[in-house]
């Protein structure tokens, strides 16, 4: 395993930030939306984004157990280092919007780690989100304009932007709930 996380703990955190992100999009709305729009071209976001995910993945490869490619570790960190130099250097374009695509790629292992040969049903919660997680990281990073046209679309009404946080909030909740009533520290 690489992340020693319970099932519970990534249950509490996971739901605590949906509540609280989507809380704060519903209760904030207009200043919400015009940082999501705002987010795709925003190169100093681009760049705090890019670098979690850099570190988060040098991170990864410098510890874990690589098995017959460990001699290959040093190659491995050195490419992560040169993508990230050059991903900065040569992709300007929806920097931010590549970058968080790959820390939602980041981000859904975890979850899916900690929900991995657990026996409550309730565990594909965190495991929906995952994939959910993972997909749209693989289309922000492929198709970064995606993301300009989702909040576009969320935000051209306002009940939309209103429905989009307020499942947040729910979806958020019942993993909370599931997190305190079912899944064991």
């Amino acid at each position: 395993m690489i992340y020693s996380l319970s099932l519970q703990t990534v249950g509490l955190l996971v739901g605590a930030l949906l509540v609280a992100g989507h809380l704060i999009a519903l209760l904030h709305a207009r200043g919400v939306q015009q940082l999501l729009r705002a987010l795709p071209r925003s190169r100093g976001a681009g760049v705090v984004l890019l670098t979690l995910a850099a570190a988060w993945a040098f991170g990864l490869v410098a510890q874990i157990d690589l098995g017959e490619f460990t001699s290959y570790r040093q190659v491995f960190l050195g490419v992560i280092a040169a993508g990230y130099v050059l991903t900065l250097v040569f992709v300007p374009e929806f920097l931010a919007v590549r970058a968080l695509g790959m820390l939602c790629l980041l981000a859904a292992e975890p979850l899916l780690e900690a929900a991995f040969l657990q026996q409550q049903q309730s565990r594909l919660l965190l495991t929906v989100i995952a994939y959910v997680w993972a997909v749209l990281g693989i289309f922000w990073v492929g198709k970064p304009y995606l993301l300009r046209d989702q909040v576009a679309w969320a935000s051209a009404s306002p009940w939309r932007w209103r429905a989009a946080a307020l499942g947040g909030v729910l979806y958020g909740a019942v993993l909370l709930a599931a997190a305190f009533t079912q899944y064991g520290a």
